[in-house]
């Protein structure tokens, strides 16, 4: 179920019989057809564990199933939207980020620590972003949101990417992710910011980083 979009601010997604995807709640715009928009309680393909792992990860962004035969068409926050198409990979995503997605993927929970050891659990502290992130895996496509547009930056074993953690969206791929501390002028002169920690990400695979810095 391909999203198209409208502007960069605005996606359209075709559903038929059968079909079902998600989207976070107050996120439908408009929608022609016969489309049922119900409360998900069963924490999307993943089931009832998968809810349960993201309440214990503060990473429980409320979701709408959407069902039935029509176009939807779907925003929020006139956050840009960026749309990722995933061919049996795994996704790694914040949860406030993620706007909508196909049913077919499925979703669960991953302990950041077990990518980033010591460093992983470290950057849920220092960034305010949990400890967990939310997981999509399968055939689907993804809109996710982020402020002023997003960048896809390819991630290599001979070029890891270093990433402001609050521009960070998400990321796919065999990468590891650690934070990392990158003390510059400005913290030298005694006005830091939040660029004295980095997010390393190594390995292969991709991560799309946001225009600013700013939280959703």
């Amino acid at each position: 179920m391909p999203f198209t979009l409208v502007n960069s601010r605005m996606v359209r997604a075709q559903i038929g019989p059968g079909q079902r995807m998600f989207s976070q709640r107050g996120a439908m715009l408009a929608y022609q057809g016969d489309v049922s928009f119900t409360p998900n309680i069963q924490g999307g393909q993943g089931g009832i564990g998968s809810m349960i792992g993201r309440r214990i990860a503060n990473e429980a962004t409320p979701l709408m199933t959407v069902e039935g035969s029509g176009t939807v068409l779907f925003g929020h926050g006139g956050h840009h939207i960026h749309v990722v198409d995933l061919t049996g990979e795994t996704l790694y995503v914040e949860a406030d980020r993620l706007l909508a997605f196909d049913g077919t993927l499925q979703q669960g929970t991953m302990f950041m620590g077990s990518q980033g050891g010591v460093m992983g659990m470290v950057r849920g502290q220092v960034t305010g972003q949990g400890l967990f992130t939310t997981t999509l895996k399968g055939q689907g496509a993804v809109a996710v949101m982020a402020h002023g547009g997003v960048i896809e930056l390819p991630i290599t074993p001979q070029r890891p990417v270093h990433v402001d953690p609050q521009a960070y969206v998400a990321h796919r791929g065999d990468v590891r992710n650690k934070l990392s501390t990158a003390l510059g002028w400005r913290d030298m002169v005694g006005r830091g910011s939040g660029e004295a920690f980095q997010l390393e990400l190594s390995g292969q695979g991709t991560v799309y980083v946001q225009a600013s810095e700013e939280k959703l």
